[in-house]
């Protein structure tokens, strides 16, 4: 796996780095800011994934989730692993409304087993998405109505380990169900969502962009939540 780092702290970028190295990744380059992150990716468009801080210079609010929208438009073979302090969910649906895959979002304070950080670098990379759960849990309890509102309390459990990028065996093992209940929910999930008979995986993307539609919908207008 090939990854380019953006981070503002040096001493956290380096950490990052050797980390990585560690486990036979390889790190092209190392960016302390939006535009170099921006000029990394476009001299090493072979990366696999970018490794991006949300808050970076010059204004240390949401450069890094605006440069992971912009290579998500301009280099949609690259993956990107937002990493935050907080939840920032404005423009999380613009993030992942290429299709909810190739996208990350941690929180730095959650990552603290190197196993799981890798598994989850690495499912995005290879096209799946990793989204933290305390993530999902705030983005849930902020949207508002919508078609989200016809669904049960557990198929909103099930949606939203579907938006961390779990697959049904996942999701039966997080939710302590079969993993034939967790089918029965999502065909459910589907028809009051209104979700054609496409392709499964298609739907399952379509289900996880209504569910962080609905989120930034809630929003308010002009500020972070």
């Amino acid at each position: 796996m090939r990854v380019i780092i953006a981070e503002d702290s040096v001493l956290l970028r380096s950490g990052m780095a050797r980390l990585l190295e560690d486990e036979g990744v390889e790190v092209l380059a190392q960016a302390g800011d939006a535009e170099a992150l921006m000029a990394a990716v476009a001299e090493h468009p072979e990366a696999d994934l970018c490794l991006v801080d949300i808050r970076m210079p010059p204004g240390y609010s949401e450069e890094g989730m605006d440069a992971a929208i912009r290579i998500r438009r301009t280099h949609p073979g690259v993956a990107v692993l937002l990493l935050s302090q907080h939840v920032v969910s404005r423009y999380a649906g613009e993030l992942l409304g290429g299709g909810a895959s190739k996208v990350g979002y941690l929180l730095k304070d959650r990552v603290a087993d190197i196993e799981e950080f890798m598994e989850a670098l690495r499912r995005v990379a290879d096209g799946g998405a990793a989204i933290d759960p305390e993530v999902v849990s705030q983005l849930l309890s902020r949207r508002g109505d919508s078609a989200l509102d016809r669904l049960s309390p557990r198929e909103n459990d099930v949606l939203a380990a579907m938006a961390e990028g779990l697959n049904n065996a996942g999701i039966a093992a997080r939710l302590v169900i079969t993993e034939r209940a967790v089918e029965k929910h999502i065909r459910s999930i589907f028809t009051k969502l209104d979700l054609g008979q496409d392709d499964h995986d298609h739907r399952r993307v379509r289900a996880v962009l209504e569910y962080l539609r609905g989120v930034e919908t809630a929003a308010p207008e002009g500020r972070n939540p």
